[in-house]
């Protein structure tokens, strides 16, 4: 690291860690945690997986009233497949980018989130900076819930939260909750020459996709809709289908993974009933045949929507630190609707580069957006110093 740290030296040592959500992301969070402490900065880490995994949790000034957090994951997806032409843990500067697995989604905002907080600490601030650091965030917003309940147990939480996830320094005020439900389908096996004599659990995971589809059809139409989203309505996908292990063989077992993005005037539990009505005489029929047979749905993963209202102080607070009135809702989801939901931290969307780039080769960053975020996080360092009311 250089003497005097910028946001570009900051991303080039967190691109050097690989951290896939597969391995560990503690050398990136030791690397934080020293800089934080060297600063001066209270600095917390709460550990996962026998010390592999950790989120970093930091304050910046006073420590006995709430402050404004900045979020960010630390993990990445991985490059496997991927046709990258330049190194992908390796931050690669060329014609206005940055170059790297994690630049937009979302190392450049850790990284500037760090020489805010060094900038930070040379001045005396009157509201405090928090940094919190998670791990696990590409498989489902997993890893953060361990911060969030050391933060629902604190004396003092933030009194609300910058998630910078790419929006190209956008207002992102909202977004999708997610529901990941493994369905599995249970029949019974036969020599595939007696097929009519048994269930296919394959077929039956066929009538629950085709169930799916048509809930989703009808949600387009008669569900609930906010056209600030790209799809303004709820949606459901089948993204995994397994079953079977020979063909001349009735399978008895195949799963069904798939995954509900509701609005947040939509619940998505009952969503699911209605799934699981809508198949229920699907079923009952296959019982006819086999009494084992059945459907059944277990919900593996979720995280709720984000819907910060337009009158928010935050909102407001945001628009004029990055001089924006521009205001959206983004596809992807984010840890904002965590903090939002279990802790009543109002929370919004504002992060740099796009996330168009996001999980791609090549990833990049612009080093306009990057600067971009420097100015506005300048400007939220003047507010701190000031005080926020």
């Amino acid at each position: 690291m250089t003497e005097h740290p910028t946001t570009l030296s900051f991303l080039r040592e967190l691109i050097g860690f690989p951290t896939v959500s597969r391995d560990q992301n503690r050398d990136l969070i030791n690397y934080c945690a020293s800089h934080l402490r060297s600063i001066g900065a209270s600095v917390d880490i709460i550990t996962a997986e026998a010390g592999r995994k950790a989120n970093l949790y930091a304050t910046i000034g006073p420590q006995n009233m709430p402050g404004v957090m900045l979020s960010g994951h630390t993990d990445v997806v991985p490059v496997d497949g991927q046709a990258w032409s330049k190194p992908p843990f390796e931050a690669v500067v060329e014609d206005g980018r940055v170059y790297g697995r994690g630049t937009a989604d979302m190392k450049g905002f850790v990284a500037s989130a760090l020489y805010c907080a060094s900038k930070a600490a040379e001045r005396q601030l009157k509201t405090p900076l928090h940094l919190a650091l998670s791990h696990d965030e590409e498989i489902g917003c997993v890893g953060v819930h361990s911060l969030i309940d050391m933060l629902s147990d604190a004396p003092i939480k933030p009194a609300m939260c910058i998630v910078g996830e790419p929006t190209s320094m956008a207002i992102a005020t909202g977004h999708k909750g997610k529901t990941a439900i493994e369905a599995t389908c249970i029949g019974s096996a036969a020599h595939s020459a007696l097929a009519p004599q048994a269930v296919n659990a394959i077929h039956l995971a066929c009538d629950l996709i085709s169930k799916i589809r048509h809930l989703q059809d009808d949600i387009s139409v008669n569900g609930a809709q906010d056209t600030a989203y790209d799809i303004p309505y709820t949606s459901l996908h089948a993204g995994l289908v397994t079953g079977g292990v020979a063909l001349n063989i009735v399978p008895d077992h195949a799963l069904v993974t798939f995954e509900i993005r509701n609005l947040t005037t939509d619940n998505p539990d009952k969503i699911l009933d209605r799934l699981r009505s809508a198949i229920a005489p699907v079923i009952e029929v296959a019982r006819q045949c086999s009494p084992d047979a059945d459907i059944a749905f277990n919900v593996i993963n979720s995280y709720p929507a984000l819907e910060t209202p337009l009158d928010d102080v935050l909102v407001e607070m945001l628009a004029e630190l990055t001089g924006s009135d521009q205001r959206i809702k983004v596809a992807f989801g984010t840890e904002g609707g965590l903090f939002s939901q279990k802790l009543g931290i109002p929370a919004v969307v504002c992060g740099p580069g796009s996330m168009a780039q996001g999980h791609k080769a090549d990833e990049f960053v612009t080093l306009a957006q990057l600067d971009a975020c420097d100015v506005m996080l300048a400007a939220l360092t003047d507010r701190l110093a000031t005080g926020i009311g």
